[in-house]
């Protein structure tokens, strides 16, 4: 076919879809409501300007993951939005060569999702909304792989002070039920710490000047004290947001390790240490 038949049916290509094949694919964002998106700049504006924002939050709280996915799509809609990254997948995994319009499966494969740990149904739209916004989406936990060599390395220790590495001890004794042998307190520290300075990494890896790289986590990795935000260098502005379905003694304590609280209403509650003994016969 003459290379001019060609561009006129590339021409009207575009006028009927929007663009040609061979053209750079425009991005398909789905904006937030009016009411929606007031409320979420209402949450996200006194945070703003910083590079880096941690949202903590409860795994087993759907609204969590929906105001994540709300603040996703805030501030990919103004231009603020370097990168996603995700406690959900291991480190060195991306969406950063898909298209916009890639499918689930083609997102779910690019990152190696797994979704017995972690519900596609959850996190799925939070995911899709960065990457119908061309935003690129991260792995940024510490590979399984590498996490028989982090229970053995000592140098782990000395990665946080010493009394935010005795409280992240605790913090594993009292996530684990107190039913952890005690010598495995230290080994399963240095993982939470590992994690940590992955996700650390992955994050500073996407810091862009004038934009925001927003890491969805649990609460306990987005802690100032403990957590991702002691690896960063001071001179990588970070703001961490604790995401709390209600005030118990415990969160209200937890409060003062964060840069901003989201309160959310109550789910009910579940017995994981009932669920956590029974597998393992105690």
């Amino acid at each position: 076919m003459p290379h001019q038949s060609q561009a006129l049916i590339c021409l009207a290509t575009a006028a009927l879809l929007g663009g040609c094949a061979s053209q750079p694919e425009a991005p398909v964002l789905r904006p937030l409501s009016d009411s929606v998106a007031a409320a979420t700049a209402a949450r996200l504006d006194p945070l703003l300007p910083t590079s880096v924002l941690l949202l903590g939050e409860q795994h087993d709280a759907a609204e969590h993951q929906q105001i994540e996915q709300q603040v996703i799509a805030l501030l990919a809609a103004r231009g603020q939005l370097a990168a996603v990254a995700l406690e959900m997948a291991d480190a060195g995994v991306s969406t950063a060569k898909l298209h916009p319009s890639s499918s689930e499966q083609q997102v779910k494969s690019a990152l190696k999702w797994n979704d017995k740990g972690w519900p596609w149904q959850a996190y799925g739209p939070a995911v899709m909304t960065a990457v119908r916004a061309d935003i690129p989406v991260l792995g940024a936990n510490l590979p399984r792989a590498r996490m028989q060599d982090s229970m053995a390395d000592g140098k782990l220790d000395m990665q946080l002070p010493g009394p935010a590495l005795k409280a992240q001890q605790q913090s594993i004794r009292l996530g684990h039920c107190n039913l952890l042998p005690e010598n495995q307190i230290t080994p399963m520290t240095r993982i939470q710490i590992a994690k940590d300075i992955s996700m650390a990494n992955t994050l500073l890896q996407a810091v862009l000047p004038g934009k925001v790289v927003l890491l969805l986590t649990g609460s306990g990795h987005a802690d100032r004290t403990l957590g991702v935000p002691q690896h960063l260098p001071p001179d990588i502005q970070s703001k961490a947001v604790l995401m709390q379905v209600e005030r118990t003694q415990a969160a209200t304590e937890k409060i003062a390790n964060f840069d901003a609280t989201w309160a959310t209403p109550a789910v009910p509650e579940v017995d994981y240490c009932a669920k956590f003994k029974a597998q393992s016969g105690r």
